[in-house]
């Protein structure tokens, strides 16, 4: 059954449109509720509900509030909290669920819902299906009597619960004593928490992107823009920049001189030193088909393997859970360490990250360039008229794509693919010569543009 409301992360959109009203929120609620409800062995059914930093959140946050407590759940409410924090209470806290509303890296206007089962994973295709059916049939919903309906609490030490974890995560006499560090919060959900963290740690920290108005998430700053983070490196001398995203799941760093380090070169140098001390198991690493040939390369040449899912760490996880290895990410800064956390964790990453400069005594520069990377480009094409199946599934589109692909000849590779979060097809092309990557990509995008109506 083709989905309406669910995408590879939960539910988004432009927020008071569409499928993302007030009123969907509290229907969503109530469909979640009834699905988690009739497996709950609680006596009292638990949610947890936490938000990002979009103005939009606080009517969200209030829409599902009344929607999980008019279905008798005891509704706790943790205010702006990155997501795998929201994950990480879920678990502890003895949640049926957990909810986090939040459209990730997306501009301020965008906001989504989504949804961690008790273990603290996010939900099995099966489990959306039954929430999109009640979607659709609201009459099903049953709404409990009114001795029955829920009380909404806030819980006022759930940073500090996080923050701990978080810590947790590294050796105990790990310390940032000496070093001086760059904390963009993207003006997000990680804007109180992360800066106390590597303060804590002993780091001299910078903060930037730390002053959330609700419209100025993601805004020129956090993962997706990270020039304000390299600026501040350079202006403040500083020994690394760390930017997350603004629900605090994506890491990518800066070293000293400024230069990016993506999701690859982070896995790389993580991966590594957990295989050279033992940790790293299923002897592999899993990443997506978006992830470097480089990485690839670099993982056989230890005499591991890489292995690949679909993009989006939701697959990450299950292929990481299927084939027992506790690591894995994306290119785009999603890094699941699966003996720590469920999901993506840009803090956690960082102080993994940390912890391995720290250990080894090498600079990030030096860790940022643990392989030499595959040139590789990718450009957004955005839709203005039909799908993304449409224009894709068109011979002239095609024809191109494969005249490309015969042209690489296991030498480079093209990756086509439609966003489950936004209306653009994404094409990326990977080869040995940077010469190869601009001429193919140029025309698989000059192709699609002309079949976009």
């Amino acid at each position: 059954m083709k989905r309406q409301f669910f995408g590879t992360d939960g539910v988004r959109g432009k927020a008071n449109t569409g499928n993302l009203t007030p009123e969907m929120a509290m229907r969503l609620a109530q469909a979640a509720a009834q699905v988690f409800r009739a497996n709950s062995t609680q006596a009292r059914p638990t949610v947890i509900i936490g938000k990002d930093t979009r103005l939009s959140g606080y009517m969200f946050e209030s829409a599902m509030e009344a929607g999980f407590t008019s279905m008798g759940f005891y509704t706790l409410m943790v205010g702006p909290m990155p997501t795998p924090a929201v994950a990480l209470l879920t678990r502890s806290l003895r949640a049926d669920l957990g909810v986090m509303i939040s459209a990730s890296h997306n501009p301020f206007q965008d906001n989504g819902i989504k949804f961690f089962a008790g273990d603290g994973f996010k939900l099995a295709d099966e489990l959306e299906m039954q929430i999109e059916d009640l979607m659709l049939h609201p009459e099903k919903i049953q709404l409990a009597e009114a001795d029955a309906i829920g009380q909404a609490v806030r819980v006022d030490d759930a940073a500090g619960r996080y923050m701990e974890f978080c810590k947790t995560t590294v050796d105990r006499d790990f310390k940032l004593d000496g070093m001086k560090v760059v904390v963009d919060c993207a003006n997000g959900a990680t804007y109180k928490i992360a800066p106390k963290i590597f303060w804590e740690l002993g780091a001299e920290v910078i903060r930037i992107g730390s002053n959330p108005d609700g419209r100025n998430i993601n805004q020129k700053c956090g993962s997706t823009d990270p020039d304000a983070m390299r600026s501040a490196v350079v202006a403040f001398n500083a020994d690394i920049g760390v930017a997350l995203d603004g629900d605090g799941d994506r890491l990518i760093l800066c070293d000293e001189h400024a230069r990016v380090i993506d999701g690859d070169q982070i896995m790389a140098a993580i991966a590594a030193d957990w295989h050279a001390r033992g940790l790293l198991k299923g002897q592999g690493l899993v990443a997506t088909q978006m992830s470097n040939m480089g990485l690839e390369r670099f993982m056989l040449d230890k005499g591991l393997h890489l292995v690949r899912a679909n993009v989006g760490d939701r697959y990450v996880v299950e292929a990481m859970r299927a084939g027992g290895y506790n690591f894995g990410g994306e290119q785009s800064g999603h890094l699941i360490f699966m003996d720590h956390v469920t999901t993506g964790d840009g803090i956690v990453a960082a102080l993994q990250f940390l912890s391995v400069m720290k250990r080894t005594g090498k600079k990030a520069s030096e860790l940022a360039r643990t392989f030499m990377p595959y040139p590789q480009s990718l450009q957004n094409v955005r839709l203005t008229g039909l799908t993304a199946d449409e224009v894709l599934g068109k011979g002239a589109v095609q024809a191109v794509i494969k005249d490309s692909e015969s042209s690489l000849n296991g030498h480079g590779r093209v990756l086509i693919r439609k966003s489950g979060t936004e209306p653009v097809i994404r094409v990326m092309v990977e080869a040995a010569e940077e010469t190869a990557v601009n001429a193919h990509l140029s025309r698989i995008v000059a192709a699609i543009e002309a079949n976009l109506a």
